[in-house]
């Protein structure tokens, strides 16, 4: 979801004349004298409004449009020095950071992760325009490429007290006369394929300095392959999409099934990939970091529900490790088992600040691999909200390496949202700028989905007993689009005497009551009916972070209640069809939405603000929906439908 949800498309022209006075402004600072130009220097213009939605209204987030200082400090006994291997990073380790001689520990200094190190103010005075994306007109030079993350020194409870001390001098009687502090510090590291430096500031993130760096060091093999996913390309089950990273664009293999291969086909994108306006955006500027190759390859010749090993990688570049994975069931089969949750993104595994933090995502991740591992899910569907990467790329590479452990072994399929998507004059529904301009180019790089073109982020899947009608709320769903005229024949010619579950899923929900804001009411009149002529069983959207689930509802009416069954779980009978029934299921990571005291409870049955992910065990007979506290594995919500 957005961190700001209130901009509605009728609203794009407001965006964009609000842009056009801040660059009148600008334009007219830079051309008056240079006494008028020196505006307050870390002043962030307009921050909350505007530029919410890319800097989450944080100082790290805002760091890379700072003015960079001179550290006055001539310290001669300053150094940074870290722990990795002469010959370079490994493609993920902790490296110990180490400042040492500091001669005046103080609360703001701290360390950043700097990649490519050659991400210096050199270049800063040929991107003056461009630097409104974060509202800061600051003077010149400011830093700028962002830090892929950064920590305080104080992280280490022994250097503000310095209690790691060290003598530099002595006088003629020995006595120490300078003493000099310092602190460690650990990074999570993991392969990104250019190389970091990491840098000692002194001035908070408000105020930053340079005071010492590291010196640049590589990741020992670059080009390895890494972050393997998993997806399904049809309903037979036969056949899984290998999708994963390299820093080499020659074609590699996948190696399957006891000795069967398929060679990858090769892809990435480019700055001039990304979208812009008239103030660049993060992934065309200062959030750019180069994805390296995406390499995606078909295993054929599968059979469904079955276990198989496969590595990817070639002899140049070197092999994955061998991965157990297990296909999903063939439509039409008899059960499915599967997790769906929307909204998850990523949270370091150390102490550090990064630009946009969801953080409820480890924990879920972590669950669901447990699930995974004991062999209890057939496939996942991660609804919306992937990574929030946010035109940030490295974080893509983060998010990536955080969902292997389940994404490597079984199908995992996803639906676009607005922060994959959305950005000003592309072609999204919504005109804000919520996906920092990457306009989903990453997104279907990194996610190949059995979509019919390439921004046409829709399509249909089945598994077992469970047709799957998969929509995008950030494209046009208007009556007569060419979305609305796909969902309406898709889900008109599901022969439910094959699959009788047919499930809508989408990113945006149709009811809310933690964020009414959040529903576009045109989307509901636009598409609701769609769901009630074809007689969808369950509505799955994610969007806003809490789980909610309703009645069969239609038209913010009740059309049916379920009922205590024997077991006392609330139970759907559909075998008179009066509607859906819809949850929201947005709670996999970003912070949680709160429910207000006033809540219109006619159609709203349960609600819940925890972390967590959604279980679903369906056969031909019935649907065994439930929440799963992710913090504590117990099943805080449980439901049933049946026919």
């Amino acid at each position: 979801m957005s961190s700001n949800s209130w901009w509605s498309p009728t609203d794009s022209w407001c965006l964009k004349f609000l842009l056009l006075i801040i660059s009148s402004l600008l334009t007219y600072a830079s051309c008056s004298s240079s006494d008028s130009y020196h505006l307050y220097p870390h002043t962030i213009v307009n921050s909350s409004v505007v530029f919410q939605n890319y800097t989450a209204i944080s100082d790290f987030r805002l760091l890379n449009r700072r003015k960079l200082v001179e550290c006055p400090d001539p310290n001669p006994y300053l150094q940074i020095n870290f722990s990795t291997d002469p010959q370079g990073f490994s493609d993920e380790e902790f490296v110990t950071v180490t400042v040492s001689g500091v001669l005046l520990p103080a609360d703001s200094d701290w360390v950043g992760m700097i990649s490519p190190s050659h991400s210096d103010v050199s270049s800063c005075p040929l991107n003056r325009f461009m630097y409104l994306q974060t509202g800061d007109v600051a003077d010149l030079p400011l830093l700028c490429h962002y830090p892929v993350k950064a920590q305080y020194a104080k992280n280490d409870p022994d250097y503000l007290g310095c209690k790691k001390s060290e003598c530099k001098k002595k006088d003629n009687n020995g006595n120490c006369v300078v003493t000099t502090c310092s602190g460690s510090l650990s990074f999570h590291v993991i392969n990104i394929r250019t190389d970091i430096e990491f840098v000692f500031f002194a001035g908070g993130f408000g105020t930053p300095c340079i005071l010492t760096r590291s010196g640049a060091v590589n990741f020992a093999t670059p080009n390895s392959p890494l972050f393997g996913h998993l997806s399904s390309i049809d309903s037979t089950g036969t056949s899984m999409r290998v999708t994963w990273t390299s820093g080499d664009n020659n074609p590699q293999k996948v190696q399957y099934g006891g000795g069967k291969s398929a060679t990858s086909q090769v892809s990435t994108f480019s700055q001039d990939n990304m979208c812009s306006s008239s103030v660049a955006s993060p992934a065309k500027d200062f959030g750019w970091h180069d994805p390296g190759y995406i390499h995606t390859a078909v295993m054929t010749g599968l059979k469904p529900s079955t276990t198989f090993t496969y590595k990817y990688g070639s002899d140049s570049v070197g092999w994955s490790n061998q991965i157990r994975f297990r296909t999903p069931p063939a439509g039409g089969s008899n059960g499915v088992r599967f997790l769906t949750f929307g909204d998850m993104g990523k949270a370091p595994r150390d102490a550090s600040a990064e630009h946009y933090i969801q953080p409820g995502s480890i924990s879920v991740v972590k669950a669901m691999a447990d699930e995974v591992a004991a062999g209890n899910v057939d496939s996942i569907f991660h609804i919306g909200d992937i990574s929030y990467a946010t035109g940030f790329l490295v974080e893509w590479d983060y998010f990536l390496h955080l969902i292997t452990p389940i994404a490597s072994k079984v199908s995992y399929m996803t639906a676009i949202g607005n922060h994959e998507r959305d950005y000003l004059d592309s072609g999204s529904v919504y005109v804000t700028p919520d996906s920092g301009g990457e306009c989903g180019v990453a997104y279907e790089t990194y996610f190949p989905m059995p979509t019919p073109a390439k921004d046409k982020p829709w399509y249909s899947i089945e598994q077992g007993s469970v047709h799957f009608t998969i929509i995008s709320t950030e494209h046009d769903w208007s009556e007569n689009s060419e979305q609305y005229e796909w969902m309406s024949k898709d889900m008109a010619s599901v022969d439910r005497s094959k699959t009788p579950w047919l499930i809508f899923v989408g990113h945006r929900p149709m009811y809310s009551s933690s964020s009414p804001t959040s529903v576009d009411g045109k989307f509901v009149d636009a598409v609701e009916p769609l769901l009630l002529n074809n007689k969808v069983d369950l509505v799955l959207f994610g969007h806003v972070h809490n789980y909610e689930r309703m009645c069969n509802v239609y038209q913010n009416e009740c059309k049916g209640m379920p009922k205590k069954g024997q077991n006392g779980i609330d139970t759907y009978d559909l075998s008179t069809y009066t509607a859906p029934v819809q949850a929201v299921i947005g709670m996999a990571g970003f912070t949680l939405d709160e429910f207000p005291n006033n809540v219109d409870e006619s159609w709203s049955l349960i609600r819940i603000a925890k972390f967590g992910y959604i279980r679903v065990d369906a056969t031909k007979q019935d649907i065994t929906v439930e929440f799963v506290n992710a913090d504590t594995g117990n099943v805080e919500d449980s439901f049933r439908i049946i026919k």
